[in-house]
């Protein structure tokens, strides 16, 4: 436990300080060791992959129903390309939210923290490219059911417009500093 000085940790005398350059810009806390940073990082992501995985287990438990309705039989094949395309998605998906916690239990208390950070942050980052396919499908799927393919078409490239443009372009633009 760090010493706590005006309310914030002091850095020990042998921690190395490290740059962060998640926070609000106003650059690394000075009593923040890197392991204090990781651990800090690695329960922001975990946070953050508590978030998403319900969402994707409850659209993965939907699908595996799908195929047991009595209706699945006049799918046509484009259909059921796009329940099965949903299905795999969603299934990658859990897989790459679920890795992080599987690498952490393998390499816990192997000092591995900073590789795990590194390999878990990119399972976020493709299960949430999965997840966007998996939302796209689903949607592209039940509307060419209800609507035929046209409308279907129209709602799946404004799903890849929204998913590409808030989930990718965005926090790049902001990472690269066009927004500040």
């Amino acid at each position: 436990m760090l010493p706590v000085t005006a309310g914030r940790p002091c850095r020990a005398a042998n921690s190395r300080r490290v740059a962060d350059r998640d926070d609000s810009g106003d650059g690394p806390d000075p009593g923040e060791s890197e392991d204090a940073r990781q651990n800090r990082q690695l329960t922001e992501l975990l946070n953050e992959l508590r978030v998403a995985l319900p969402g994707v287990q409850m659209m993965f438990g939907f699908l595996l129903a799908v195929p047991f309705s009595q209706r699945f039989a006049v799918l046509s094949d484009a259909q059921r390309a796009l329940y099965y395309a949903a299905f795999l998605a969603a299934a990658a998906a859990s897989v790459c939210f679920i890795a992080p916690t599987a690498f952490h239990r393998i390499v816990w208390q192997r000092g591995a923290k900073r590789r795990l950070l590194g390999v878990s942050n990119v399972l976020a980052i493709i299960g949430t490219v999965f997840l966007a396919v998996a939302i796209t499908s689903v949607m592209l799927f039940i509307t060419s059911f209800l609507y035929g393919s046209s409308l279907a078409a129209v709602v799946g490239a404004l799903a890849v417009a929204a998913f590409v443009g808030l989930w990718y372009v965005l926090p790049i633009a902001v990472r690269l500093g066009a927004y500040r």
